[in-house]
């Protein structure tokens, strides 16, 4: 179900009409977008929005097609229902993990909490809960590519001939070890497996190791300036940074809490 995107609506909205007044851009780089849910109302809508928004779109009512035509067609985002029949979105996305960088939205019926735990533990970054707007869905999906994957993910990307910067050390604390230019963490010498998300929130608070950074501050800098989600997006993705690293939740020696205020390095 898909709210109008006018504020003071609620309720569905009939799929034909919204997807006739989706707004059109075609400003700005052609990303690829793959929907995937049972409804296909639903799909039809939010792949209408996204064509209007200038997305290449691909779409799927099951999560089999939906890996197929993600090893396909390399997606740039994926927006991704988390119960479906057969092969739910969870199990979707922890397999997409194992082949694919794309951003995952997941879109779920519920707002418990555990859908947002499960979802976000296999390797997605952000949700949103039905129903919703078009209009956020896709603004919410620009704020999340504003943030590229690496320096040449985004489409049309040129390597600039200039001469390449001086490479920076590594950054340790204690057995943690980061590689901030080849995007690698090592724990007493063993590699740590993070999403992307998980190293870009460990790359900036290990950049100022003296500072507490506040929740709102980790959102503008990780997510970008343009994302308007839910603070516990960050605590949960920091909970799992946690885990990888083999941090003890009540003495952190790496990722440490800073009560009232949000979190910091630790000296490892």
């Amino acid at each position: 179900m898909i709210n109008p995107g006018t504020d003071g609506e609620d309720g569905a909205v009939d799929a034909s009409r919204e997807a006739s007044t989706a707004p059109s851009s075609s400003a700005g780089p052609r990303y690829r977008a793959l929907v995937v849910d049972d409804e296909p109302a639903l799909v039809r809508v939010v792949a209408a929005y996204l064509e209007r928004d200038g997305f290449e779109v691909a779409t799927a009512t099951d999560g089999t097609e939906a890996l197929r035509l993600a090893a396909a067609s390399h997606p740039d985002v994926v927006v991704l229902d988390v119960m479906m029949p057969g092969v739910d979105g969870v199990e979707v996305c922890r397999r997409l993990r194992t082949f694919s960088d794309a951003y995952v939205l997941m879109l779920t019926a519920r707002a418990e909490e555990i859908d947002v735990l499960v979802g976000l533990s296999v390797g997605a970054d952000d949700y949103l809960t039905k129903p919703f707007s078009s209009r956020v869905l896709v603004a919410r999906i620009r704020s999340m590519l504003r943030r590229p994957r690496a320096a040449g993910d985004a489409p049309g990307y040129v390597q600039a001939l200039t001469p390449e910067p001086p490479s920076r050390p590594p950054r340790r604390f204690g057995a943690l070890e980061i590689d901030t230019e080849a995007r690698e963490v090592t724990v007493d010498g063993r590699p740590v497996s993070l999403t992307p998300l998980e190293f870009d929130l460990l790359a900036a608070l290990s950049s100022r190791p003296g500072t507490a950074f506040t929740r709102a501050r980790l959102r503008e800098q990780v997510w970008g300036p343009g994302w308007f989600g839910d603070d516990r997006v960050v605590a949960i993705h920091v909970g799992h940074l946690r885990r990888k690293l083999g941090d003890d939740v009540t003495e952190p020696r790496y990722v440490r809490t800073v009560r009232g205020v949000g979190y910091r390095m630790g000296s490892g």
